[in-house]
């Protein structure tokens, strides 16, 4: 009798997603109803609440425009590109002239995501499905991402994609690591937060960055920011 071979214990579970913002109250009211979520205060830092504490989504305040292409962007889905348009989103290059499944577009402070165009009946309440990386390696990127969440990483070879599923908001959510010819020069404006020990963390390869209090920031192996929260008794064990 052979038995299914177990995926070593998660080191880090999945906290937020956050968002660098110039324009806090403004970046939300735009964000929430993209999301599929709720306003939870207006002022910085802000939050924006969804049916679990999982789906939340950090807005922070920084006085650093976006200048440059963000490592990191959300997808999301949308029953029309005008809709996004009428909220104050522009497109930087629609699905019609790429050719691809999604159309890239920008929130109103320049923030790239990209949408994908669902039936008006197959939209679901909470429109975020996935977060992109961009890497210079994507099979390390997932495969270290995935050590500390505990997931095994899938490949789709016709792009070079490496994805890691069920691991952050829900099972429909997806990490998608994707290979790009550029170089990081600047933090990203797009990151997320997870729960877990930073010593596990540090060990694993993971740089330090700075302390909060309340949080640490680490990067992991090519660079990326992200935040690190001490366990409750709920959480990793």
């Amino acid at each position: 009798m052979t038995t299914e071979p177990q995926m070593p214990r998660p080191l880090v579970t999945w906290k937020a997603l956050c968002l660098d913002a110039v324009d806090v109250a403004a970046q939300s009211r735009f964000w929430a109803p993209v999301l599929g979520l709720d306003v939870a205060d207006p002022t910085a830092p802000n939050r924006l609440d969804g049916p679990t504490a999982r789906h939340t989504v950090g807005l922070n305040e920084v006085d650093r425009p976006h200048r440059v292409k963000n490592r990191m962007h959300p997808d999301i889905d949308s029953a029309t590109i005008e809709e996004l348009v009428a909220r104050g989103a522009t497109v930087l290059a629609p699905a019609e002239a790429t050719g691809l499944g999604w159309t890239v577009m920008a929130d109103p402070e320049g923030n790239e995501f990209c949408a994908f165009l669902r039936p008006p009946e197959q939209v679901p309440g909470y429109r975020l499905h996935g977060v992109v990386v961009d890497c210079a390696d994507p099979q390390a990127q997932a495969r270290w991402w995935g050590a500390l969440f505990g997931a095994e990483a899938t490949h789709a070879p016709e792009h070079d994609w490496w994805t890691l599923e069920g691991v952050a908001v829900d099972e429909r959510m997806t990490l998608d690591f994707v290979p790009v010819p550029e170089p990081r020069t600047a933090p990203s404006r797009v990151h997320w937060d997870v729960t877990g020990r930073v010593e596990e963390l540090l060990a694993r390869g993971a740089e330090p960055r700075w302390e909060q209090p309340g949080w640490t920031v680490l990067a992991d192996p090519e660079g990326n920011e992200f935040c690190v929260f001490p366990p409750t008794d709920h959480d990793i064990t």
